[in-house]
């Protein structure tokens, strides 16, 4: 885990048993860790939810791009939300969420196990992109 992610993001994916979804989640904050321009906020709420949100440095009216949910169930499973106007979905893999990213229409991937991994980890780049060159 490289040292760009926090101590509180690193102690709680050590803590998780191992498990096909603390790599993916691993995945993807490896991902957003290593974007140029991204600072992550990391909110948990145990029994509920972690939260990863990543924030471009150039976005002014929005505190992220993107959100990255472990649903702490049993097994844990991830949800990875990122507002509609940011992404695509050409295979129609996400839900539409109207209203549920902040009060704005977003698009949400329910990954419970690792099959769409590498598609959602595209709507990430997808978004990063999106909030580099706009000011959303």
């Amino acid at each position: 885990m490289p040292t760009s992610l926090s101590s509180q993001i690193a102690a709680f994916v050590a803590d998780w048993p191992d498990e096909p979804m603390r790599l993916a989640f691993t995945e993807l904050a490896e991902t957003v860790a290593g974007l140029p321009g991204v600072t992550c906020d990391f909110v948990a709420r145990p029994g509920v939810s972690y939260s990863l949100r990543p924030r471009h440095e150039k976005q002014q009216d929005r505190a992220l791009f993107a959100m990255i949910d472990v649903i702490d169930d049993q097994p844990r499973w991830l949800s990875v939300c990122f507002y509609e106007d940011m992404i695509s979905d050409p295979e129609g893999f996400g839900d539409l969420v109207p209203g549920g990213l902040a009060g704005s229409d977003g698009y949400c991937f329910d990954l419970i196990g690792p099959d769409h991994l590498a598609y959602v980890r595209a709507r990430l780049l997808e978004a990063f992109r999106a909030a580099s060159d706009a000011k959303k």
